[in-house]
């Protein structure tokens, strides 16, 4: 197994689950957990794959991942008490998800030979979108777009990987540390409560 199998399996896993307590703690039925896990687990994935060209797009070539997203998500239905109860496990997941498929997503930037800024972008897309469309499906303003840091931590991610990669730095080395620095980096923002500003339109009344 490689060492970008073994990435994608844990990434697939950590968003599998978040995507099962997301949908069980708005009380989907059944059927919405399993395509909440699912979008989430792929929904980056997919866009990347679609952005590059890879069609079928990766999970259509490989239903080893279909029998993971259901094994997954079986697994956190039976277990989900424990796994709410465990504090902040939604986030903790989605953490990992983001690291981990933020990694996943700049490799097959590099592979498919695009440049540095592309693969970034990549690595965000695969990290931050199946996220986005978890939160749409679920009538929630997705995470991304609100004041909480979370695709700019994903791109700083990329950066990170990128700058290690053009040192030559060992693979595996590079990967644990670009997941470290994403998981930390979010773990510290939402610690500190760091955001981006946010800007409104004032209205103003207007009179007759």
């Amino acid at each position: 197994m490689t060492v970008f199998t073994t990435l994608d399996i844990l990434g697939t896993v950590a968003f599998v689950i978040s995507g099962s307590l997301s949908a069980m703690n708005r009380k989907l039925d059944l059927f919405g957990i399993f395509i909440i896990a699912f979008v989430t687990s792929i929904g980056g994935g997919t866009i990347r794959d679609i952005l590059i060209g890879n069609t079928p797009v990766s999970w259509m070539q490989n239903t080893t991942t279909m029998y993971l997203i259901s094994g997954v998500t079986v697994f956190s239905i039976i277990f989900r008490n424990k796994l709410d109860y465990l504090k902040g496990s939604l986030f903790l997941f989605d953490t990992i998800g983001l690291g981990v498929f933020t990694i996943i997503g700049v490799e097959s930037g590099i592979n498919a030979g695009l440049e540095p800024i592309i693969c970034v972008g990549l690595g965000a897309t695969t990290g931050c979108f199946g996220g986005v469309i978890r939160d749409i499906l679920c009538n929630e303003i997705p995470v991304l777009f609100r004041k909480e840091i979370y695709a700019t931590i994903s791109i700083a991610g990329g950066v990170c990987f990128m700058i290690l990669y053009a040192f030559k730095v060992d693979q595996t080395i590079t990967n644990i540390s670009t997941a470290l620095f994403i998981i930390i980096i979010r773990l510290l923002v939402v610690k500190y409560k760091v955001s981006l500003p946010l800007f409104t339109i004032k209205n103003h009344d207007s009179s007759d």
